[in-house]
């Protein structure tokens, strides 16, 4: 079956993934590649520049991220945008080994031939979403309803039942990284998936 994309430099940022064949809306593209790597493993890791806002970690479940900085693919290189015309889908596989478990790319609409592919990477911080850590996660996706920032709106947390409180339980608290990608929920198994930042 001939290709249906191909990476080359983008207006958006750096390098992108275009279609070079029409694909059709629902049409799996590609599967998000990489090494998987425990998240103690990732956060351990000094390499990367934290600051750049550019980011090849993504989050797989609970215990694994995809770090497509080995053995990483043509997805890798798949924009943000405000307006995308894809989604990241999660497929979890049968049994324990969460390692088995598999990103893909899908259109949720009609791309045309020369046309970027993109989906919403989801970002989310635990911490403040401060002026520096909007500009290191700074869009520049173009389309017209763009936030400017790759950061998503921190969701309100709700406040603990007066039982809890008195129980002294804790919540868990959530994964310290420079940033999660987080990938469109779809209903075939999938769950959200993260792409956290280097």
């Amino acid at each position: 079956m001939p290709r249906k994309i191909v990476a080359r430099r983008s207006a958006i940022h750096g390098n992108g993934v275009f279609a070079v064949a029409p694909i059709a809306k629902g049409e799996r593209i590609i599967e998000y590649k990489g090494r998987r790597r425990t998240h103690e493993e990732v956060d351990n890791d000094v390499t990367g520049d934290p600051d750049s806002g550019h980011t090849f970690l993504f989050t797989l479940n609970d215990e694994y991220v995809i770090d497509a900085n080995y053995e990483g693919g043509v997805a890798r290189w798949i924009n943000h945008s405000c307006s995308p015309n894809c989604e990241a889908v999660l497929e979890e596989a049968d049994g324990d080994d969460r390692t088995k478990d598999r990103v893909f790319i899908e259109a949720i609409r009609d791309i045309k031939p020369g046309q970027e592919l993109s989906y919403n990477y989801g970002i989310t911080l635990e911490e403040k979403h401060t002026a520096e850590l909007k500009k290191i996660w700074e869009c520049r996706c173009g389309s017209r309803n763009c936030t400017g920032t790759l950061l998503q709106p921190k969701t309100p947390k709700k406040p603990a039942s007066k039982a809890k409180k008195a129980a002294g339980s804790k919540k868990a608290a959530g994964k310290k990284a420079a940033g999660s990608k987080k990938a469109g929920s779809k209903k075939t198994g999938a769950k959200k998936a993260g792409r956290k930042a280097a």
